[in-house]
């Protein structure tokens, strides 16, 4: 069957060959040119039509092998007769005469009688041959469009093709590839060129249809005829292999592993599956990046820490240098280096240095100490409450884990230095050093006391200046816990130490204190006061020990602008029931500030924080850290005589706080003013509650000579309704009999000598006269009926009289 095969193919040469001579002659006798004769004069064709041509050849080569092993392969034929082949027109492989092998191939296929199972047989293969030719097609046409697309991007201009390109990188195309494939997004699933990938995808293709095709293994029995006919495929198939001369070895390998059995190894190949399941589980499970914010971040990193590191040296440079004299420039540097650069890079920063500089094993120099605090009291100041608020939380975090822990260095005393220095110059209040002296005391070890002596030295007398009574506590607590624990003790000499100390302090004793010497902090506060451009407001924070300690968990009050996401981090039930009523709190207040027509977010601010306020001072410090702007800051007034007037009893807090405004700056004085005059148009409207509290108000701010009579001069004295005689009756009423001569005088003589006023001094006559004087019988006894007419006569005078003194 060999011999005949090879000589019918020996003769199919020859007749090709003749066919082809036969076309050159006639094609050249015509004048013109042969195209794919396969002999003479060839042009020159370009690498990309070389290309393609070679590409349609392959393509034509593996459809003509599909063809000999599945679709025309009969196993019931003799040895004499052999597996006729069709070949499908391969596209662009060249024109066949009409000798061709392929007519001899079909007069041979005619001439060979068929059974039925192969007929049957043969149109199941057609089945599948048409599926796999729709499957080949629309592979070549999306290879086009991506030829389309890769020369649109510029992706076919790129001279090193094994390397993945950086525009799949930046695109996130890598990422694909590795979700799609894993290794696929690495160097290893990029082919060189379109043809590998074509070879590639045929051979899986192939590799199917050998594993599933059913009537391989059906159809064959144990004759020799088979035994020939996979030998002639298997060399068939090898052939055409070999003439594929543009695939690698490494598809060659692959080949032939995949046309080996599966049975033996289907353990193997589930393990590898699950594998493989597993690794794209673990690819689809990152957090994908969008290629853009991936490069930026990964810039912006760079940069921040080549950033960090040349302000970290920066402010090394400027603390290494600092001292007294050089304390004005070195502040102004740092206050550029806060407009220059982020607060919290800032605050890290110089946070950093300073513990490093000043909490070391040995104990540091107090003059050292007092440059260091002062610089940061003063930026403190200057840029914000932050500042210090950053540093000190730092500290006493340190502090807390050094006092756990028992070790001879001297980091706590170079902490607790540093907190005394903070109150000496005015950044904390006395709470803080107060918890800390109770923490001390309660602990009562050796360590404990020395640190008690050393706070005691510092700060013992401005203690006792601030808050004696907690002072005299603290004392009477460690002289119980001396007479309980100090037995305990083999030297008592430190502990009546501390004692004598706490006795010198609570008698005022400075000479029994050694090594007192409150001169240079005096001397620094001096230069402090010099060097700080912003003295309003009250800088003190007042943050407790437990306060700093839980401020991750609890957030920052004492910093204005400090976000915090409201859940705790801390499973406490006492903490989750405060957190409750605390939130029902809040909740009343916004439904309260709903009712009283806080319409706007800034008037529920202002609203919420002076409800919230312990007092007026605390509601002032809070109103000014909002932040307000100009036209802002005018609705606190507005909200403040809004919340005054809707009270059923008279409220003072609201009179000392717009006492405070007033005198804080004038702007807000003369909103004070065109309020009132607001007011004194809706007297008719108003209810005798809130007139009432009006009159208090105003005359509370009279007395304390926050505003002036001249608050009156928009009313006309000749125009006058009842309302507003009630009204002027009873603030002049209680001004004269609430109010001393000497403070009388000075009320009424604010208006005298001004000639603008000369109208609102004769309408004040005026009225005192008719409306006062004339129903002076109506207060009660005799005594307060003389009292009310000295009283008028002052004020008379006083209005007369400027820049003269009364002699009463």
């Amino acid at each position: 069957m060999k011999k005949r095969k090879g000589q019918r193919r020996g003769a199919g040469s020859l007749k090709q060959f003749q066919v082809a001579v036969e076309r050159f002659v006639a094609t050249a006798a015509a004048g013109g040119r042969p195209q794919d004769a396969g002999l003479g004069v060839r042009r020159v064709k370009s690498r990309k039509e070389m290309r393609k041509e070679r590409r349609m050849q392959k393509k034509g080569r593996m459809r003509d092998y599909y063809q000999r092993k599945h679709l025309n392969r009969s196993p019931g034929i003799g040895e004499g007769v052999d597996s006729g082949v069709k070949p499908l027109p391969a596209e662009g492989g060249g024109n066949t005469g009409p000798g061709s092998l392929e007519e001899e191939r079909k007069k041979e296929k005619a001439a060979t009688a068929r059974p039925p199972p192969a007929r049957a047989a043969k149109g199941k293969g057609r089945s599948k041959q048409t599926r796999r030719m729709g499957l080949l097609e629309a592979n070549e046409e999306e290879e086009r469009e991506i030829q389309r697309l890769e020369k649109a991007l510029g992706l076919n201009k790129r001279k090193n093709k094994s390397a993945m390109p950086q525009a799949f990188a930046r695109d996130g195309l890598d990422y694909i590839l590795g979700v799609i494939e894993p290794g696929a997004a690495g160097l290893s699933g990029l082919y060189e060129s379109d043809d590998e990938m074509g070879a590639v995808e045929e051979e899986d293709l192939m590799n199917e249809e050998v594993d599933s095709d059913p009537g391989q293994t059906e159809h064959q029995e144990g004759s020799g005829e088979d035994t020939d006919s996979g030998q002639e495929n298997e060399g068939d198939r090898a052939c055409v292999m070999e003439m594929e001369t543009s695939q690698d070895d490494d598809d060659d390998d692959d080949e032939e592993g995949a046309s080996q059995p599966t049975g033996g190894n289907a353990g193997a190949d589930c393990s590898n599956n699950h594998v493989h399941e597993e690794k794209k589980e673990e690819t689809v499970s990152q957090k994908y990046i969008p290629p853009q914010l991936r490069e930026m971040s990964e810039t912006m990193d760079a940069k921040k820490k080549e950033e960090l590191a040349r302000l970290k040296k920066n402010v090394k440079g400027l603390l290494n240098r600092l001292s007294e004299p050089n304390m004005a420039s070195i502040s102004s540097q740092l206050e550029e280096f806060y407009m220059t650069n982020s607060r919290k890079d800032m605050n890290d920063t110089l946070t950093d240095v300073l513990l490093a500089a000043c909490v070391t094993p040995a104990l540091m120099p107090d003059r050292l100490m007092m440059e260091h605090v002062l610089l940061i009291s003063i930026l403190h100041h200057n840029v914000g409450i932050e500042v210090g608020g950053h540093v000190l939380e730092a500290i006493v975090k340190q502090f807390d884990e050094h006092s756990r822990s028992i070790s001879e260095t001297k980091e706590c005393d170079n902490l607790i230095n540093l907190i005394a220095h903070f109150y000496n110059f005015h950044v904390i209040q006395c709470v803080l050093v107060f918890d800390i002296l109770k923490k001390l005391t309660s602990n009562f070890k050796e360590k404990d006391i020395a640190l008690i002596l050393l706070l005691l030295k510092q700060v013992g007398f401005t203690l006792r200046k601030d808050d004696a009574a907690a002072l005299r506590d603290l004392i009477i607590e460690a002289q119980n816990k001396a007479n309980n624990v100090g037995k305990q003790f083999q030297d008592q000499t430190r502990i009546r130490f501390m004692l004598e100390t706490m006795l010198a302090l609570k008698n005022n004793d400075m000479r029994k204190i050694p090594g007192y010497d409150p001169e240079p902090v005096e001397k620094l506060r001096k230069l402090q006061r010099s060097l700080i451009h912003n003295n309003r407001g009250d800088f003190l924070l007042r943050a407790t020990l437990e306060n700093l300690l839980t401020a991750d968990q609890v957030g920052r009050w004492w910093i204005v602008g400090s976000s915090w996401s409201g859940v705790p981090m801390i499973d406490d039930t006492s903490t989750k029931k405060q957190q409750n009523i605390v939130g029902e709190v809040s909740g009343k207040i916004m439904e309260l500030a709903r009712k009283q027509r806080m319409n706007t977010d800034i008037r529920k601010n202002i609203f919420c924080v002076m409800m919230t306020s312990e007092d007026y001072l605390d509601a002032f410090e809070k109103l000014l850290r909002l932040g307000l702007k100009d036209q802002q800051e005018r609705e606190i007034i507005h909200v403040l005589v809004h919340c005054c007037l809707q009270e059923k009893i008279f409220n003072p807090f609201y009179a000392f706080l717009v006492e405070k405004f007033c005198e804080y700056d004038r702007r807000f004085q003369m909103t004070f003013q065109f309020s009132m005059w607001d007011r004194f148009r809706e007297l008719k409207s108003m209810t005798n509650v809130a007139t009432t509290s009006l009159v208090r108000l105003l005359v509370h701010l009279l007395s304390k000579k926050v505003v002036s009579l001249s608050i009156f001069k928009v009313i006309e004295f000749s125009e006058l309704d009842k309302p507003k005689v009630r009204f002027l009756r009873q603030i002049l009423q209680k001004l004269l009999m609430e109010t001393e001569p000497e403070e009388l005088v000075a009320i009424f003589q604010r208006i005298s000598g001004i000639p603008k006023l000369a109208m609102l001094r004769e309408g004040l006559k005026l009225f005192i006269t008719h409306f006062l004087l004339k129903n002076a019988s109506s207060l009660g006894t005799s005594e307060q009926t003389n009292l009310l007419k000295e009283r008028v006569e002052i004020a008379e005078k006083a209005l007369q009289t400027k820049d003269t003194v009364l002699k009463f």
